[in-house]
């Protein structure tokens, strides 16, 4: 079964998706989406334990994940790999399909030596974060993604085995690619992801309070200007900067979600000392004030 759109609501205060991609007997969901420019059709910084593969149907996409930045256009592929931060966005429009599947699904059992020679090896590789795949020698990927979409969306008898043997070739095929690489860790980048996510996950669970950069630094046990460096290299923004569009993006939701709610409380819920402040800022992320963006997406 295909979802018209992935959805991003259901994030834990890690920002980990805590959707069930597919189900337990069967891992694997497919999503076929459509974004704009506008604001709310960003995809925010997020992680899930699964593998994905984007493909590019029209337009242009923009994939950051820690450190690079990713942009893919028609008949593009991106594989990610598991629990890798990443962000999405288009300064047009963008049509994409995405596949997003366990490593069990191709690998069975933990002690199979799928498990444990190939899959295993591919997910803790930190080499593999991502891989843009665009040449004329990559060309096979769209081919098995095509496959492994197109027999998700027919669900006809036996399409479990058409899109595992799919995602396997894929696999495989990332595995060589990365093969050379995978006794050659990363640790630095492996290290400021890992501080990224501690950080985001203090700055999500408490944007509402004052909170500094101090205290975000503090939730990674570092100093401010180690804070400052790491998001800047990971994700191309100081922390602060992050904190208000974080705000901002909530306060947004809560405008929807909350039709009755007054900015003055939107605002003093999404941590803005001030309505007038809140909806300076509104206005320089969504072009248009609080209560305007209300009213024209109701």
């Amino acid at each position: 079964m295909i979802s018209r759109k992935k959805e991003m609501g259901v994030l834990n205060k890690e920002h980990k998706e805590l959707r069930l991609h597919g189900t337990k007997g069967f891992p694997c969901a497919g999503y076929e989406s459509y974004y704009t420019n506008n604001p709310e059709d960003i995809v925010p910084w997020h992680w899930h334990e699964e593998i994905e593969i984007i493909c590019v149907e029209e337009g242009k996409l923009q994939v950051k994940i820690p450190s690079r930045v990713f942009w893919l256009k028609k008949g593009d592929c991106l594989a990610l790999n598991s629990n890798m931060l990443h962000y999405a966005s288009t300064e047009d429009r963008c049509k994409m399909r995405s596949l997003v599947f366990s490593s069990e699904l191709v690998q069975g059992s933990d002690s199979s030596v799928f498990a444990e020679k190939y899959m295993g090896s591919l997910v803790s590789c930190q080499s593999f974060s991502g891989c843009h795949m665009e040449d004329v020698d990559d060309s096979q990927i769209l081919n098995w993604f095509q496959e492994a979409f197109e027999a998700m969306e027919g669900e006809e008898s036996g399409y479990e085995f058409v899109v595992r043997e799919a995602l396997s070739r894929i696999c495989l095929f990332l595995y060589r690619r990365f093969e050379p690489q995978m006794d050659i860790g990363n640790a630095s980048l492996n290290q400021d992801n890992l501080r990224v996510r501690k950080m985001l996950t203090y700055i999500h669970k408490n944007y509402a309070e004052d909170i500094s950069l101090e205290e975000i630094a503090r939730a990674a046990y570092i100093s401010e200007r180690e804070c400052f460096r790491c998001f800047k290299k990971t994700i191309q923004v100081s922390p602060i900067q992050y904190l208000l569009k974080y705000r901002i993006m909530q306060g947004a939701g809560m405008l929807l979600s909350n039709p009755s709610g007054s900015v003055s409380e939107i605002a003093s819920a999404c941590g803005f000392d001030s309505p007038s402040n809140f909806a300076k800022m509104f206005r320089r992320f969504y072009d248009c004030a609080p209560r305007e963006y209300r009213s024209a997406r109701r």
